[in-house]
C-alpha cells in the first residue's frame, strides 16, 4: 500500500491562490502574533509544518542543516510549534519574555516564487518592532513559506526565516519574527 503526502495529491484538488489571498494571509498571520491570539496562530500550521530560523555562522553563512547546526529556531514539525505555544501561555519557559513585547509586524516585497500542484512558495522581506520594558526593538529579515493550497484554508507546511540583524540584546522568540 503506497502513502502520499498532502504535497503529492493530485493537482485536481489544488486551486490557485491570488496575489491578494496571499497578502491577506500573511496579514492574518502577523495579525495574530501581534494580538497574541496563540491558537489563532497555529490554525495557519500544517501538522507536518517545519519552521526554521538558520543561525549565521563564523564567516557570515547561513546554517544549511538544522538536524547538524546550530539553528535560532527549530521545529521539525507542529508539535514543537504548540509546545512553544503552550510554554508561552502558561508562563512555563525560562526563555519566556514577561510581559510579552508588544509587538508590530510590517511585511514588504512579497513575492510568489511558484505556483504549482497546491504548492505555493513565497517569499517577502519582514521588519517586527517590539516594546517591553520602556525600550523598542527591532527585528529585520526574509522568509520563506511553502504552503499547502490542496485543503479548506491554505497551511504553512515550511517557514524558513533569515534573521539580518542576529546581534540582538535577548532570546528571539516566534512572536519576534
Amino acid at each position: 500500500m503506497m502513502t502520499t503526502t498532502i504535497l503529492e495529491k493530485s493537482p485536481a484538488a489544488a486551486r490557485e491562490i491570488s496575489f491578494e489571498e496571499v497578502r491577506q494571509f500573511l496579514f492574518a498571520e502577523a495579525r495574530a502574533l501581534d494580538d497574541r491570539d496563540w491558537d489563532t496562530w497555529l490554525t495557519f500550521y500544517h501538522d507536518d509544518a517545519e519552521f526554521w530560523m538558520p543561525a549565521w555562522d563564523d564567516y557570515d553563512t547561513l546554517t544549511e542543516d538544522p538536524q547538524n547546526e546550530i539553528s535560532l529556531i527549530w521545529y521539525g514539525d507542529k508539535s514543537g510549534i504548540q509546545d512553544r505555544v503552550f510554554r508561552i501561555k502558561t508562563d512555563r519557559s525560562s526563555a519566556t519574555s514577561l510581559p510579552e513585547p508588544r509587538t508590530s509586524h510590517n511585511i514588504s516585497n512579497i513575492e510568489i516564487m511558484s505556483q504549482k500542484d497546491g504548492v505555493l512558495e513565497l517569499r517577502f522581506n519582514w521588519l517586527t518592532l517590539s516594546y517591553r520594558y520602556q525600550n523598542t526593538d527591532q527585528h529585520w529579515g526574509t522568509s520563506f513559506y511553502t504552503i499547502d493550497t490542496t485543503g479548506a484554508k491554505p497551511l504553512i507546511r515550511r517557514k524558513k526565516v533569515i534573521l539580518k540583524n542576529d546581534c540582538i540584546h535577548h532570546v528571539v522568540d516566534v512572536y519576534h519574527i
